[in-house]
């Protein structure tokens, strides 16, 4: 043989299996993109559904009855985002770490001494029939789209293997989750605990907004000594915590609407935008349905057989996070009664972890996350008690007609406590959702002792109308973006850990500029960068020596290519440490607890704050304005009128697992500058890093004159297949809020299904 034929033979047997190996991957991911046409047969359907889905991925449901629509939903959701569903309903059941490992076991930990995956277990026969039976439907479509495609069904089953079928108790899983997101007072009570005695409690209520006045039936909790403020610090850090794995950053969103007086069409205007933490993929799905006689578009979530946000034929609606507070922590004494169950968390690579779960009459032991000895903890929480019917009240408010039907819909949404504010043709109407516990005693301040006498227990709840609501306003304007909406005499206690008003502030602004407004102008007001909070302390600001000569006329816009919104908000996040190093409360204040820094700084730096800085902030002020300059000239050269916001303040929507594999990071990652922060319309929240982590996942705008010419917009994309080219196709359009319409029919098919029985 000669040496060429010889390198010859050597390069093919290096070359040709890896070459191959590619080809097979190639193909395999291939075959996880759905086709352009399909046509599958799917048992228990009615009628054939057709789906047209449009250029940009989102679908068009035409079926001849709700049940059938359920079952394409289903479908629908399974094709595109099978693996996001998995991972709910893994995440609710405290079942991460059988695929993420060590990672996760903190999370699961937590999901498996609350209980969540049980109670939802338990909430299926909860439901009306018709809900059931749309959740039996949902959960056939998704299983046919299993059984078709198996491990194909999305790219990480080419690794994990076909998933198990789709239970309809699966559904409800969604909500669990989404009520423990939107409630997590109980944090602010244990970091309440931990500096207890470190810090004086009027001192100490100030890192915490509250309603002014308190009503002077509530005082501050007694102080529940025997749980000790090191053993309070130490379970607040054992929590799972934003930013690790499955976690959410404080929540919040704004809804306003007008009633016909306001609009240029004589019919009332609604628009919504929740904030959320930035993910991929987005925790919403845009889709339209039709059934004879009824109309449904908007944004579902994958997993559930309802629209959340959105439009039907004659209403629409949003949600926004009230903040009330709906936990409380109880000192269980040693004769407490406990039921007891062992609860098994794979990890993977590593051996079983085994745990043993505690509940007490008021809930779940969580001082158990973090064993070392004392008295028990217990968690009473709405969103933890059994019988949960949020998903017969959305189907409820998906079939509303009025202003009343919806009200009617919002007192069936159990949990989680939500400011639903809902448009049909005639008005405006403002709904509160869940329940609210009645107690005995206390202000969910700190946690209380429990015990026999139960003097702080919880005797009932209030719901439906006797929450606060608002129907037909005098002025004809609504506007909420998670500020109280009843004042402190209101008869059923809200809570005192409430937000600011900085966004609706900004938004009754543009409102009071008194034109007759279209759904172009709502469009236009989302994406307000104005910052109230920054505007509030800019006069304080401009007096610090050597302060940039921009901030002399600047007004707080929060743009991503200016230097000036860079420069205040280092400069806020570096005085806002100095400020609690100086006081010692660093350390218990890194796990979120306290109230974000657009509500503290303004407070410290008004006449009631001065103490903090030991009775004038322009010292420290000064020396931690250079402090700042100095860092960013390190970070981003020495030139500040090159320095740009939109720098660090970019938002990565990135694949929870998938972003960590090499070779595959850049097609599960994408990052994106906004403006914007904590305080702006358009939220742009951002880390210590000024990274944006929380903002609008969705944006809504609905026209009552003609429902079809609603605005809607998602990010990062329909898709949950980083290979397909709808997964990040709405991430353009979303930064700069250019909206679309789903109408009856698309502009354009891009492809197709027909669903036969």
């Amino acid at each position: 043989m000669t040496g060429r034929r010889w390198l010859r033979r050597v390069l093919l047997a290096v070359t040709v299996p890896p070459l191959l190996l590619l080809a097979a991957a190639g193909a395999a991911i291939w075959w996880t993109l759905p086709s352009g046409r399909e046509t599958p047969r799917i048992p228990g359907l009615t009628a054939p559904v057709d789906i047209a889905f449009d250029t940009d991925g989102v679908p068009r449901i035409h079926a001849g009855s709700e049940r059938d629509a359920a079952v394409a939903l289903g479908w629908v959701h399974a094709r595109d985002r099978l693996f996001q569903m998995d991972m709910m309903r893994r995440a609710v059941t405290g079942r991460l770490s059988e695929l993420a490992g060590p990672a996760t076991v903190p999370f699961d930990r937590q999901m498996r001494v609350l209980g969540l995956g049980r109670l939802a277990e338990g909430d299926l026969a909860a439901q009306t029939p018709d809900a059931r039976a749309l959740l039996e439907a949902y959960a056939a479509g998704v299983n046919a789209w299993i059984e078709a495609h198996g491990r194909f069904s999305a790219p990480e089953f080419l690794i994990l293997g076909q998933p198990a079928p789709w239970r309809p108790a699966d559904s409800l899983m969604w909500g669990r989750m989404m009520g423990l997101w939107l409630s997590s007072n109980y944090r602010a009570e244990l970091a309440r605990q931990a500096m207890r005695g470190k810090v004086p409690d009027p001192i100490l209520a100030e890192l915490w907004p509250s309603p002014p006045p308190m009503s002077p039936s509530w005082a501050l909790g007694p102080d529940a000594g025997s749980f000790s403020p090191d053993r309070a610090a130490r379970l607040l850090a054992a929590l799972p915590t934003f930013p690790a794995p499955f976690t959410m950053p404080a929540s919040a969103s704004n809804e306003w609407a007008v009633d016909g007086r306001w609009t240029s069409t004589g019919a009332p205007l609604l628009a919504g935008d929740p904030h959320l933490n930035f993910a991929f993929p987005g925790l919403w799905y845009l889709v339209r349905v039709e059934t004879p006689g009824h109309v449904l578009a908007g944004a579902t979530a994958p997993g559930v057989p309802f629209l959340v946000l959105g439009r039907n034929e004659r209403i629409g609606w949003s949600f926004t996070t009230t903040s009330a507070d709906t936990q409380d922590l109880f000192v269980e004494p040693p004769d407490t009664a406990f039921t007891t169950r062992e609860e098994r968390i794979a990890v993977r690579g590593q051996p079983d972890t085994v745990i043993t779960v505690r509940e007490s009459p008021h809930g779940p032991v969580i001082s158990d996350l973090s064993p070392d000895g004392g008295p028990p903890l217990a968690l009473a929480a709405m969103n933890l008690r059994p019988g949960d019917t949020a998903a017969s009240g959305l189907l409820a408010l998906n079939r509303a007609g009025t202003l009343k039907e919806a009200g009617a819909a919002a007192a069936l949404i159990t949990s989680p406590v939500q400011n639903m504010m809902v448009a049909d043709r005639a008005g405006i109407g403002l709904f509160t959702t869940g329940r609210v516990p009645i107690r005995r005693g206390g202000d969910g301040w700190a946690p209380v002792p429990g015990g026999k006498d139960d003097r702080f227990g919880w005797t009932g709840f209030a719901s439906g109308d006797a929450l606060p609501h608002i129907v037909a306003p005098a002025n004809g304007r609504l506007v909420n973006t998670n500020e109280p909406v009843a004042g402190p005499d209101f008869p059923v206690f809200m809570g005192r850990d409430v937000f600011r008003d900085w966004r609706a502030q900004r938004l009754r602004a543009r409102l009071d500029q008194g034109h007759r407004f279209s759904a172009a102008d709502f469009e236009a007001m989302q994406k307000d960068i104005i910052s109230p909070s920054a505007a509030a302390v800019l006069p304080v600001l401009r007096t610090v020596p050597g302060v940039p000569d921009g901030f002399r006329d600047w007004d707080g816009a929060m743009a991503e290519d200016d230097a000036r919104p860079l420069i205040f908000a280092a400069w806020m996040e570096t005085f806002r440490r100095a400020v609690l190093e100086r006081a010692g409360l660093t350390a218990i204040l890194r796990q979120g607890a306290m109230a974000p820094s657009f509500d503290f700084i303004p407070h410290v730096l008004s006449p009631a704050g001065a103490h903090w800085c030991g009775g004038s902030c322009d010292p420290l002020l000064k020396q931690t304005l250079d402090r700042t300059m100095s860092m960013l000239s390190d970070r981003f050269g020495p030139n500040p009128a090159a320095w740009r916001w939109g720098e660090p303040h970019r938002v990565t929507f990135a694949h929870p697992f998938l972003r960590g594999i090499p070779g595959l990071s850049a097609w599960a990652t994408a990052r994106i500058p906004v403006p914007g922060d904590g305080a702006t319309v358009d939220r742009g929240g951002y880390d210590e890093g000024l990274e944006a982590v929380h903002g609008a996942s969705y944006r809504g705008v609905y026209d009552l004159a003609v429902l079809d010419r609603s605005l809607f917009v998602i990010a990062p994309g329909q898709s949950g297949n980083i290979f397909s080219h709808h997964a990040w196709n709405f991430l353009p359009r979303w930064h700069d809020n250019r909206m679309i319409s789903i109408g009856a029919a698309p502009v354009s098919v891009a492809a197709s299904a027909r669903l036969s029985p």
